[in-house]
């Protein structure tokens, strides 16, 4: 993740992890510009990310993702890294949007490559990010609540919301299937949790 130095606690041991996207951010904003540098570098992530997906398909534990990572993505990411000091030293103005984007690369190379050192590390931060987007739109939301029942139904909804996209659940059909059958819900909830609503909406067999 891409954290403020002071945001870092400085009692406890941390393990800093830096996002790959926002690294990644900073050449497609200059794509236009330097599409041939974009390329080099959005390809080279983009293998990078591909052995990630080959990891979490072939269901490695943390150890053995780790290896693979190592095997597969050090070199790439090693070869880049010398790319990157090279444009910046021999060809690229400090200054440019190419510039500012391999040197934010270079000054956070150490935490934006934790996952080929300790196992487990992700590569980004995208899961908590797109989880605090929902959150950031219920409170500007919340602007518009006029009593505290109706903010605490907008409570119960971001939650209910956020849980079926975990479980990869269609909210607007979960959320009609309560409705459609309040009284069951009313009296099993259990049976009519995002993860399994299906089930109970089948007919019972006699």
């Amino acid at each position: 993740m891409r954290r403020l130095s002071r945001n870092i606690p400085k009692n406890l041991k941390t393990l800093l992890a830096n996002c790959l996207v926002h690294g990644r951010r900073g050449f497609i904003d200059v794509m236009d510009s330097f599409p041939e540098e974009y390329r080099h570098v959005i390809e080279t992530l983009a293998s990078v990310y591909q052995n990630d997906h080959i990891a979490k398909e072939q269901n490695m534990i943390p150890h053995e993702r780790l290896r693979f990572h190592q095997d597969k993505s050090g070199p790439l990411m090693t070869d880049l890294h010398t790319w990157l000091d090279t444009q910046l030293k021999k060809s690229v103005e400090p200054n440019s949007g190419l510039g500012q984007a391999i040197a934010y690369m270079l000054n956070h190379w150490e935490p934006l490559t934790l996952f080929l050192r300790e196992p487990g590390a992700p590569l980004d931060n995208n899961i908590c990010e797109r989880a605090l987007k929902k959150a950031i739109l219920h409170r500007k939301n919340a602007l518009f609540y006029k009593t505290l029942n109706g903010a605490r139904v907008g409570d119960l909804f971001i939650c209910l919301i956020h849980t079926c996209s975990l479980n990869g659940v269609n909210p607007i059909a979960y959320l009609t299937a309560l409705q459609e059958h309040a009284a069951e819900t009313a009296k099993t909830p259990d049976q009519w949790l995002p993860w399994n609503y299906t089930a109970a909406m089948q007919p019972k067999t006699p």
